[in-house]
């Protein structure tokens, strides 16, 4: 099949454009490169099945294609946060161009949503069928919502159009070719271990999530999209391994080695206190659950920032604010 990939340069585009190139696809890699990164699809670059385009989703555009991934946007508080405006544009918008396209070329289509549809949960753990606690007009709004919207668009299309879609709620996922100046706690907590800096926790460290990693993550997005039973989603992918904030950072301060000391800042506003996916349609569905233990999974991404940070060439210039 001819597979699109909007955001593919991302650090979850990038692995599913690997994937989906080892199956013997053809790939076209959208990204307009605000958060993705060349280095991360630089050795694709040569396979003949692999073509990058920088584009951003909230423009039209047109490509012949079986299958679309819709995985572009912002997905770390710092940058979702750092032009919101432009947040929602390319949730929304976005949502409406890939469905656009779905609809002319009869392509099936897969939203990549988040668990952050869900707000600061009253439901725990949170199930597909939870209707979410979402403030509309905070900080983090411009992310939960434009993620909430675009599933609606998706659903709209397909009861108004017959537009063949897969949604899926991604829990935290982390992983190698995760941007070190994302602000996720995975990242940061790393970062600052290898470096000897103190962990930052906000709060007391208390607010639990769930950890899953990349090739899990990944392996349930390709089931999502293959699926042979007429089953949409919602659905959850994500590890329900529930841990507090305070002992991921315990754990990587153990898993690398570090001499770095914990503080404690004031908790940002409208940050979730628990999350934790509920798995059941998952295995139901698509027969999948996650695989790889948060020990397992830190152990290579703590050895990816190894890397990284050893090179001198981190790479990760802050974004550049863009036009709203």
């Amino acid at each position: 099949m001819r597979i699109l990939v909007t955001g593919g340069a991302g650090f979850l585009g990038s692995h599913l454009c690997e994937r989906l190139l080892a199956q013997g696809h053809e790939v076209i890699c959208l990204d307009n490169l605000f958060t993705g990164r060349k280095a991360n699809v630089i050795h694709m670059m040569d396979d003949h099945n692999f073509e990058f385009v920088r584009h951003d989703v909230v423009d039209g555009f047109k490509a012949e294609v079986d299958q679309i991934y819709n995985l572009a946007c912002p997905a770390s508080p710092v940058h979702y946060q750092f032009n919101p405006i432009k947040t929602v544009k390319t949730s929304v918008m976005g949502a409406i161009n890939v469905l656009g396209l779905a609809k002319r070329v009869k392509a099936r289509v897969l939203q990549a949503s988040t668990s952050e549809v869900y707000g600061d949960p009253s439901v725990h753990p949170q199930t597909e069928s939870y209707w979410g606690n979402v403030n509309t007009i905070g900080i983090r709004s411009c992310y939960d919502e434009g993620k909430r919207v675009a599933e609606t668009l998706f659903f709209d299309y397909h009861r108004q159009h017959a537009i063949e879609i897969r949604v899926i709620r991604i829990f935290n996922t982390y992983g190698p070719r995760m941007h070190p100046k994302d602000g996720r706690v995975v990242s940061n907590f790393i970062v600052q271990a290898l470096k000897g800096d103190p962990i930052t926790i906000y709060g007391e460290g208390q607010q639990t999530r769930s950890f899953c990693y990349r090739d899990d993550l990944i392996e349930g997005m390709i089931r999502l999209m293959n699926n042979d039973q007429d089953f949409t989603g919602p659905c959850n992918i994500g590890n329900p391994g529930e841990f507090t904030i305070r002992e991921l950072a315990e754990k990587v301060i153990e898993l690398t080695g570090s001499s770095s000391k914990l503080v404690f800042e004031p908790l940002p506003s409208d940050d979730p206190k628990q999350r934790k996916p509920d798995i059941t349609l998952a295995r139901e569905k698509l027969g999948w659950e996650p695989t790889v233990a948060l020990e397992e999974g830190l152990k290579k991404t703590i050895a990816y920032f190894d890397d990284l940070l050893k090179s001198g060439d981190t790479g990760y210039a802050d974004p550049e604010r863009t036009e709203d």
